[in-house]
């Protein structure tokens, strides 16, 4: 079997086994069954109290249910049509509101079509640039900690969007933790739901005490956070995910009779056979077009690259490798 193959297939088998153990933890920490039981109580409690019949207990859950979006005020002003159409196009989806009339309907869909693809390419084009100013940050601090070549390197690069993620999410968690009078456990897993669009909506701010009327600059900077943080995050999950294609790419399979390379990133020498060479050429090709990407976004080299192709010409003899 070819590694392309044995790698997706091994992708697959990682998944499924990772989903298996997430399923065997949320089912051993869940206690569902108890809180099954303590409802059906107090819906017992409430009838015999109050006389209701199961009929009307439903009426008012139906109602409640419909009533829950607008504890934050009037949710369709501009600012909470702003901040559903955010989770829209940004697939949060918190569930905290949703279209009632089949016109709203109508135009979600079709608002979320080309909202949503504009949205992750705007986002990975911030997430490349904020690497690359990273990447220059970086190496003007070793430039200033007098490193005769200093170089950036795909750790050092991991390991600032790791501090920026973790500095990110606190920062959000401290103001929704005052604002919103969360527990700071609360509010920080309310960030990291949220900056990674998982949008369970147990925890939306911007959702109580008519917060979308009465607290304009609350507002203003949970927009900002969302969006700002999303670009911090994106940034992060754009450099692991380009770093793993290019090291699945590193060591191409070669075609049965084809020549030696000089190094993954050098286009192979022809070779007799035409079918090898073409095989040989198309995949140097390939792999030489993901690093010079990886490089030009990200400010990283593999740590084997004898060199790069400039051109399509080969460097020359003795030249080092140029490190950044």
């Amino acid at each position: 079997m070819r590694r392309p193959s044995v790698r997706a297939a091994g992708l697959v088998l990682c998944t499924f086994c990772y989903l298996l153990v997430g399923a065997a933890v949320f089912d051993a920490s869940e206690a569902e069954s108890g809180r099954q039981r303590l409802l059906v109580q107090k819906r017992g409690a409430l009838r015999r109290k109050f006389g209701f019949s199961a009929e009307d207990y439903s009426e008012l859950e139906r109602l409640e249910r419909q009533a829950e979006p607008h504890r934050a005020g009037c949710q369709w002003k501009f600012a909470g049509s702003f901040y559903f159409a955010i989770t829209v196009i940004t697939t949060i989806g918190y569930g905290h509101a949703a279209p009632g009339t089949d016109s709203g309907k109508v135009f979600c869909k079709f608002y979320a079509l080309p909202g949503i693809p504009l949205t992750l390419v705007t986002y990975q084009s911030l997430g490349e640039r904020l690497n690359a100013l990273v990447r220059r940050l970086l190496l003007a601090a070793k430039r200033c900690l007098g490193l005769r070549r200093p170089r950036v390197s795909t750790e050092n690069l991991v390991v600032s969007g790791l501090l920026a993620c973790a500095a990110t999410l606190a920062l959000g968690a401290v103001a929704f933790a005052h604002f919103e009078g969360w527990t700071f456990f609360h509010a920080y897993y309310y960030c990291f739901i949220t900056l990674t669009t998982i949008g369970f909506g147990d925890f939306v701010a911007l959702h109580s005490g008519e917060a979308l009327q009465r607290k304009p600059l609350y507002v203003a900077y949970s927009f900002l956070y969302i969006l700002l943080g999303l670009t911090v995050i994106s940034a992060f999950l754009n450099l692991v995910v380009l770093r793993f294609l290019a090291a699945s790419a590193d060591w191409p399979e070669r075609a049965p009779g084809a020549p030696e390379s000089r190094g993954p990133w050098l286009p192979r020498r022809p070779a007799r056979s035409g079918g090898s060479a073409s095989v040989s050429v198309s995949v140097s090709c390939h792999v030489h077009q993901l690093e010079r990407r990886a490089r030009n976004n990200l400010g990283f080299s593999p740590p084997s690259s004898p060199g790069v192709v400039s051109g399509g010409q080969a460097p020359r003899l003795g030249a080092r490798r140029k490190s950044i």
